[in-house]
C-alpha cells in the first residue's frame, strides 16, 4: 500500500475553507481506483492544512493525483500562492 499526504498553505484562520475543501474532494477521492481512506487535518494557528489517504498502490496513488491536480489547482486559486506539497510513501505494516 502507498500513503499520500497533501499539505495547502492557506493561512492562519481558514479552517472553514479548508473544511470545504475537505467535504468538496472527499467523494473525489472515494470514486479513484485503488483508494482505501482519507484523513483531513489542520493547524489552525499556522495555516496549513492536508489530508493523509491510503491507496492499493503506487500507481494508484499516483494516478488519482494527475487526475485531481487540476480540481485542486483550480480550487485553491486565489486562495493560496503556495502550490500544495505533495508526497508519497510506501507503507510498511509490521507483523504482530
Amino acid at each position: 500500500m502507498y500513503a499520500q499526504l497533501v499539505i495547502l498553505h492557506l493561512g492562519p484562520g481558514m479552517r472553514s475553507t479548508a473544511e470545504k475543501l475537505a467535504e468538496q474532494f472527499a467523494p473525489v477521492l472515494e470514486a479513484q481506483k485503488g483508494f482505501k481512506k482519507v484523513t483531513f487535518f489542520g493547524d489552525e494557528a499556522e495555516g496549513d492544512y492536508g489530508s493523509w489517504s491510503l491507496w492499493e498502490s503506487k500507481e494508484d496513488a499516483e494516478a488519482e493525483a494527475e487526475a485531481v491536480r487540476p480540481q485542486l489547482k483550480q480550487a485553491v486559486s486565489g486562495i493560496t500562492k503556495v502550490p500544495p506539497t505533495r508526497r508519497f510513501f510506501e507503507v510498511y505494516e509490521p507483523r504482530a
